[in-house]
Parts: C-alpha cells; sequence; structure tokens
C-alpha cells in the first residue's frame, strides 16, 4: 500500500457529511418544497462538490503513482463518502481502474446540488458513443450493436416513415 494512503483514507473519512438529511428539519410547506424545486431545475449549482466536503483533487496522488489495488481501496471509501451527501457516480463496469479513479476524484471539480432526498448522479454518458468520455469503454456500444440490422434503416426516405 502506498504510505500516503491511510491519510488519504482519514481525509475521506472526515469529508462525510456531518448532518444527515433526517437531522435536519423537515418541516417544509408544500411552498417551500416546490420553490426549492424550481431553483433546482431553473438555477445551475453554485459550488462544487470538492466545495461542500472540504476535499480537493490535489488531495488526491495521480493515478500512475498508485496500485489498482491502492485506487480501488480509495475509490470505495470515496464512493463511501459521496453517498453520504446523496451523490453517487455512474460509471461503465469495464472502465480500467485509472480511468475511474480519475474521474471520481474529478468530481471533487463538478458543481452540484446537494439534495436531502434522493440521489444526484455524476453522469457523463451522452449516449452518442461517437461522442462520449469512455470511448471504446462506453455502454452504449454493446447496445448500439444489439440493435437489429433491419432497424438499421435510413430515416431520409422519400416518405419518411417507420417500416413498421
Amino acid at each position: 500500500m502506498h504510505p500516503y494512503i491511510p491519510h488519504l483514507l482519514e481525509d475521506i473519512a472526515k469529508a462525510h457529511r456531518k448532518d444527515s438529511p433526517q437531522e435536519q428539519e423537515s418541516e417544509q410547506s408544500i411552498e417551500e418544497h416546490f420553490e426549492e424545486i424550481e431553483r433546482w431545475i431553473s438555477e445551475d449549482p453554485p459550488h462544487t462538490f470538492g466545495h461542500f466536503c472540504g476535499l480537493k483533487v490535489e488531495d488526491f496522488p495521480p493515478a500512475g503513482q498508485l496500485s489498482e489495488e491502492d485506487m480501488a481501496i480509495v475509490r470505495k471509501a470515496f464512493d463511501k463518502m459521496m453517498s453520504s451527501w446523496n451523490l453517487d457516480i455512474d460509471l461503465p463496469d469495464e472502465l480500467p481502474m485509472s480511468i475511474a479513479y480519475s474521474m471520481t476524484v474529478d468530481t471533487l471539480n463538478q458543481k452540484t446540488a446537494i439534495v436531502n432526498n434522493g440521489f444526484m448522479t455524476f453522469d457523463y454518458c451522452s449516449g452518442a458513443p461517437e461522442e462520449c468520455v469512455f470511448k471504446e469503454y462506453c455502454p452504449c456500444l454493446k447496445r448500439i450493436d444489439d440493435i437489429p440490422d433491419e432497424m438499421d434503416m435510413d430515416m431520409d426516405d422519400e416518405d419518411g416513415e417507420l417500416p413498421y
């Protein structure tokens, strides 16, 4: 184990959300609830995840300095800490550990809202494999390969109608 990992795990443990949503005041009028939803829909979040949890990307060694096992240990602790903030990250299972580690740590630089009910997910998939940040690991590639050939048609037909 890299000698810095125990210190990093301690910092991640300290970054857990201190006040759970259940401990917060849950008495909210329906008007306040709808105002909160409206703000969430119409405004960009003002702060990064790092602002909320207190960690910085610079606190984490680059993937090249860690073993796969070290990165897996850090990711597991980081995912647990994210969960305390009602956050998670959606990454393909096939993604190499070094990329998954780097993307997980980079969530600290991403603006996000912290919600008390439900979860917010960092989701990098655009649904278009050609433009996907996951490149050859994009889960959409498999779904596209599974589409039958007869469904793969040119939609610029004369009448523009579907064949079914």
